[in-house]
């Protein structure tokens, strides 16, 4: 018996029972990676459906329903069938037929079923329901997700020890990939900023533009579903002054939202405590240029806070703050836990900025001087 996927279905057994369904349809990549364990079913990765799907019945019994293309692979690599039963379809007659996967669910099911994203156009999609599932890690999960921080936190290092001066933006990009991709994992956001890019904009989209004295890199890596973001700022030689005081100011605010986010506290809350942070600092109108991030896990955001949100922080859950101050920018991902919050992306023995907030210090990542 698999413990995590034991649980998972514990709640969605949970939801049925209280919106009276008989059974929930899981085709999103992320829905799919979530109930597995870490499995996934994408093959193109631009989509947000995958090749496969899970049933969750309302009697808590598991289906892997997949055409005869894909069931073989997925058995002998991704999933155990003692944990989902089989439901293999011929590929054509997926075809010829658009309702076969839905058929093939209700036939597995008493009542109504729904599905997390839209398979079938008169079909209740319940994406809004499912998603606070996934919010609460569990005991397995934090594992997997404590290493990923920690091998992708060491490829941005890796990369970071190979810069010079002249190289472009998107060879940058590249190096990341491939850094992340030799620790099996995917850099489903890559953004990287050379010198005045960085005061431009808050996205930078990788370019050919070439760096000479500070760069901005940032990734959402992934892998078996989970996501872990970061950012770092690095310069050619010492970092200016301003510079300096910027990122020791976004790192205050950064430092603000670790010690707020707890169990029980709300979306808007933190987006106030940010608020508060950035004033301060002396920067009361950055808040206004990006938002601060947000709850994260399957998506590289579930969640993001803004002045009216009604989301609560639930033990165990992650979180990705980004704040930013044009120029600069400090991210990590964390969870939270009973006895604050856990930092999974730290970078072990590079600069880091420390403050002291309720007796409690926090330590955010600082330049990287090469």
């Amino acid at each position: 018996m698999n413990r995590e996927i034991e649980t998972k279905t514990e709640r969605i057994v949970d939801l049925l029972d209280k919106e009276d369904l008989g059974g929930v349809l899981l085709n999103a990549q992320h829905n799919f990676a979530w109930i597995t364990g870490g499995a996934s079913n994408g093959i193109d990765l631009s989509r947000e459906n995958g090749a496969a799907s899970i049933f969750v019945s309302r009697k808590g019994t598991r289906y892997l329903l997949a055409n005869n293309i894909e069931m073989s692979r997925l058995l002998l690599e991704e999933i155990a069938s003692n944990d989902f039963e089989p439901i293999e379809f011929a590929w054509q007659d997926e075809k010829t037929t658009p309702d076969l996967l839905v058929t093939k669910a209700r036939d597995l099911s008493d009542g109504q079923i729904a599905s997390d994203i839209a398979v079938q156009p008169s079909m209740r999609t319940i994406e809004n329901v499912i998603a606070p599932l996934r919010f609460e890690l569990t005991s397995d999960e934090i594992v997997r997700y404590k290493t990923l921080g920690t091998d992708a936190a060491s490829a941005i290092c890796n990369v970071i020890d190979s810069l010079k001066p002249g190289q472009s933006e998107v060879e940058v990009t590249a190096f990341i990939r491939k850094e992340l991709q030799s620790k099996n994992i995917s850099s489903v956001v890559t953004l990287v900023a050379a010198d005045e890019r960085i005061s431009k904009y808050r996205h930078p989209v990788p370019t050919s533009k070439t760096w000479s004295k500070s760069l901005l890199l940032v990734t959402c890596a992934k892998r078996n579903g989970l996501i872990a973001s970061l950012s770092r700022m690095v310069c050619s030689e010492t970092a200016p002054s301003e510079l300096k005081e910027k990122t020791e100011a976004a790192a205050f605010v950064n430092a603000s939202l670790w010690n707020a986010t707890r169990e029980g506290v709300t979306g808007a809350e933190l987006y106030r405590t940010a608020a508060v942070a950035y004033s301060k600092m002396g920067f009361a109108n950055e808040i206004n240029l990006h938002h601060q991030g947000g709850a994260t896990g399957y998506k590289t955001r579930e969640w993001v806070v803004h002045p009216g949100s009604a989301e609560i922080v639930k033990a165990d859950q992650a979180f990705a703050w980004n704040p930013s101050i044009t120029g600069t920018k400090v991210e990590e991902t964390v969870i939270a836990t009973d006895d604050g919050i856990d930092v999974i992306t730290a970078s072990i023995g590079r600069p880091a900025i420390e403050h002291e907030i309720d007796g409690k210090v926090y330590n955010s990542p600082g330049i990287i001087e090469l």
